[in-house]
């Protein structure tokens, strides 16, 4: 054993030996680097020698040590500041975390208290305090089915919805008549804005809101604040003669109740939201309508929004049903089928993003679902007809989406560019993009030509959007040089400058390094 414990011992003096070796050398070197006396002792050897103008060469040579040295101690100074400081948030982050776990139970406590109060309130006008609780088959379940005197008293749940019904109760769809073209509707759309609203649009933009309402049911606004991107989708509201329903998403939300609403155990109803109110409307009818999420990404979309999303994804519109309550109750809303709402296919969702440090990244599952419009212009105010607001069956809109497809299919000459430039991007930069975004590249395209657009041209911005967007993941500073190379590789197999939002894009993408 002794033998093993002197091996061990010369073994791991070696790499300890090695540490003090470079500590050492480290302290040796800034000794030697303010030195005072050895600077001094070599001015005083050749003062003697110098003559005229060599003294302020030496000057000037003194001058610029010194402060190299003081720059180094500033940088030594700042660099410890910055780690105390850093340490200093950490625990205040840490102590504002326990705060909130403290402010957290103290609100259950009240919330207790508060149901205490009400028990005992309940029980000086001589009723049971349980009996609210007893009443149902099921105590476990606060959603079962209550008791007969409380169904006398007229306790639904969904008060809003069930009025919904009501005012609808004898409606019949409106056939409007419409007989415009997507190129007709852009015009349209675009001096409305103009002429009733004072919101002005480029056509190019709004061929691109098009193209992307016949893409999928959720549009992605995003670019610089004050540039009009909750305007365009109110614009578009107002235009279908169909108010936009807005949401304005808190940074609390965490799941799709803060959008849909909730069943209050307390009260035994369920809290309807708008929105919910919106999507339970829609059911009825065959106008064009559409939910505004503003400032989308001020919580996590995924977390929200996960679920509408994957509903959204199913190709049968009859199985978009989404779970509100478990249980069936005699009053429940019409359109409720064992607590679940289908979702309709008449209305579109229009998120709106300002990217800054107060919101959060918008992932790529989110991307890849929706159509992302940048807005980063304004456009100066321009003359434009008269234009007055268009009531639009939403089953017109759709068959115009179909029928493009069918009479501006995207050319095989295209579809082959597309292809060779997948493989580029698959080879230089480790991207790619799947049958999802390639199908929705032959709509947007089709629609976009349709609304007056050149194939190219969309082909161009539908890249930039969804699948350039990706080499925002990348370290940008190692792939600058392919950036350059990509950009003569664009202009040589499709024209030079006619890939203007690719090249664009990765032109400000280069300034980000």
């Amino acid at each position: 054993m002794n033998t093993f414990l002197r091996f061990f011992y010369e073994f791991v003096s070696i790499f300890f030996d090695g540490v003090i070796e470079v500590f050492k050398g480290i302290i040796n070197g800034v000794i030697q680097m303010f030195n005072y006396y050895d600077y001094k002792e070599i001015i005083s050897n050749y003062k003697g020698s110098f003559k005229g103008i060599e003294w302020l060469f030496v000057g000037l040579a003194v001058a610029i040590f010194v402060l190299i040295l003081v720059a180094i101690l500033l940088l030594i100074f700042f660099g410890i500041r910055k780690i105390l400081r850093f340490r200093k948030r950490k625990l205040d982050q840490d102590e504002l975390l326990d705060e909130i776990g403290k402010l957290n139970n103290q609100v259950r406590d009240l919330m207790q208290e508060k149901k205490e109060l009400m028990a005992m309130k309940v029980s000086q006008l001589g009723l049971n305090p349980n009996e609210e609780e007893n009443s149902n088959d099921n105590p476990e379940n606060p959603e079962e089915t209550p008791d007969n005197s409380m169904e006398e008293e007229g306790n639904i749940r969904f008060p809003k919805l069930v009025r919904i019904d009501e005012e609808y109760a004898n409606y019949k769809i409106k056939n409007y008549n419409n007989n415009f073209t997507l190129e007709e509707l852009v015009d349209d759309l675009r001096c409305f804005a103009a002429s009733q609203l004072r919101l002005y649009y480029d056509a190019s933009l709004l061929r691109a809101f098009i193209g992307g309402l016949a893409c999928g049911k959720l549009i992605i606004l995003q670019g610089i604040s004050g540039t009009g991107k909750t305007s365009l989708a109110y614009a578009w509201g107002k235009f279908v003669k169909n108010d936009s329903c807005v949401a304005s998403v808190q940074p609390s939300w965490r799941d799709k109740t803060e959008l849909l609403g909730y069943f209050n155990e307390f009260t035994k109803k369920f809290n309807e939201s708008n929105v919910l109110e919106e999507l339970y409307k829609a059911g009825y009818d065959d106008n064009v309508h559409t939910i505004i999420l503003d400032e989308m990404n001020i919580a996590r979309v995924e977390y929200y929004f996960a679920e509408m999303l994957s509903i959204l994804e199913i190709p049968q519109r009859s199985e978009w049903n989404i779970e509100l309550v478990t249980t069936i109750w005699p009053d429940d809303p019409k359109r409720l089928d064992k607590g679940k709402l289908r979702l309709p296919g008449n209305l579109w969702y229009i998120g709106t993003i300002n990217n800054d440090d107060s919101t959060f990244m918008v992932t790529d599952k989110v991307y890849d679902r929706a159509m992302p419009i940048d807005i980063n212009s304004k456009i100066d105010p321009f003359e434009c007809r008269e234009q007055d607001a268009i009531a639009m069956n939403s089953s017109y809109l759709e068959n115009l989406f179909r029928e493009a497809l069918q009479t501006h299919p995207v050319s095989q000459k295209s579809i082959d560019l597309v292809g060779q430039l997948d493989d580029y991007v698959i080879k230089h930069f480790r991207i790619a993009f799947g049958n999802r975004i390639m199908k929705q590249l032959k709509t947007f395209t089709s629609v976009y030509v349709a609304c007056g657009g050149d194939e190219i041209e969309a082909i161009d911005y539908f890249l930039a959007q969804k699948v350039l967007r990706k080499f925002e993941q990348l370290n940008i500073a190692l792939i600058r040089d392919e950036i350059d190379v990509f950009i003569k590789y664009l202009d040589k197999e499709v024209g030079k400058g006619k890939m203007k939002e690719c090249i664009s894009f990765l032109e400000r993408l280069k300034k980000t390094v």
